[in-house]
């Protein structure tokens, strides 16, 4: 009788456990856009690969102030149409995920869920530069978005 409850115990124990981490890992505490140039991506993890990166967010180009985001990519996907990207003003779209007890799941609590080209760059208040829509660009720009 003894080794029936604990077994029950810890059969309830697990299934807690389970469903604390699918709660953790489907739920966004907040979530947003983020637009700048990608100064690093790579693959991180001694036994859990996961993808690491940093958005350099510049105000004005050419100031020497630059405010640095860092994100986890959680899919290869993704990471991917980032890569196809790179060098390009993008804007990131990131959910931001809280209660993750281990570096497993990754090193930041902003993962990337969606990259995009930025259409226009923005140098001060009320003064924008538009790119060419029919640059080559553009095309890679619907290749990038992920649904």
């Amino acid at each position: 009788m003894l080794i029936k409850r604990l077994l029950i115990a810890l059969l309830v124990l697990v299934l807690l456990t389970v469903a604390y981490f699918y709660a953790a890992l489907n739920w966004s505490y907040s979530s947003g856009e983020r637009a700048g140039w990608i100064q690093k991506l790579s693959k991180k993890g001694w036994v859990c690969k996961t993808w690491e990166g940093e958005l350099a967010l510049v105000s004005i180009p050419g100031s020497s102030s630059v405010e640095k985001f860092q994100f986890t990519i959680a899919n290869d996907e993704t990471a991917a149409a980032l890569t196809e990207v790179m060098g390009k003003r993008v804007n990131l779209h990131y959910e931001e995920k809280v209660g993750l007890p281990t570096s497993c799941f990754g090193e930041t609590r902003h993962y990337v869920t969606k990259v995009t080209i930025a259409s226009d760059i923005s140098l001060s208040p009320g003064v924008v530069v538009h790119t060419n829509p029919g640059s080559p660009a553009a095309p890679a720009a619907s290749a990038a978005t992920q649904p």
